[in-house]
């Protein structure tokens, strides 16, 4: 079952990188996208949003090639303590491009600046609980093998 639960989770972090993460309403819409940063937001947005847009990808293929770690449970359970580590990484990152994003555009174009999360951000909330229900399968069984080695 964790590997249906790493590779529902896999889905999730690439699918990240095609919707906006944030929505902007000034005079033309603005969308906060992976490997899309607005250069006058600054280097802090800039810099936030390309390990946002590596961290997503490496989340997916780590992922991935947890799945096939299956016969060695302990590097199995690291990794996906790794890939909790990574989302918690990709949501704080591309929350700081967002804040930053909107500091700039308070500065160029007033307060009156609509902003919303977009369906990025929404698609990378799923993926701790993937992670969660992955890890329970993997100790699961573990302990069957366990109960295993003692007959």
């Amino acid at each position: 079952m964790q590997s249906f639960y790493l590779l529902t989770a896999a889905l999730f972090a690439f699918s990240s990188l095609f919707f906006p993460f944030w929505y902007f309403a000034t005079e033309t819409p603005l969308l906060l996208m992976d490997f899309r940063p607005l250069a006058d937001a600054g280097v802090i947005h800039v810099f936030s949003l390309y390990v946002s847009s590596v961290v997503s990808p490496l989340t997916g293929l780590l992922s991935i090639t947890a799945i096939f770690f299956y016969k060695n449970r302990s590097l199995q359970s690291t990794l996906i303590v790794v890939l909790i580590l990574l989302f918690l990484i990709d949501l704080l990152s591309g929350l700081t491009a967002a804040h930053f994003m909107n500091q700039q555009l308070g500065r160029s174009f007033g307060s009156g600046i609509e902003h919303s999360p977009g369906v990025g951000f929404f698609v990378l909330l799923p993926e701790p609980l993937f992670f969660w229900l992955a890890m329970k399968g993997v100790k699961k069984d573990e302990k069957i093998v366990n109960a295993y080695k003692r007959l």
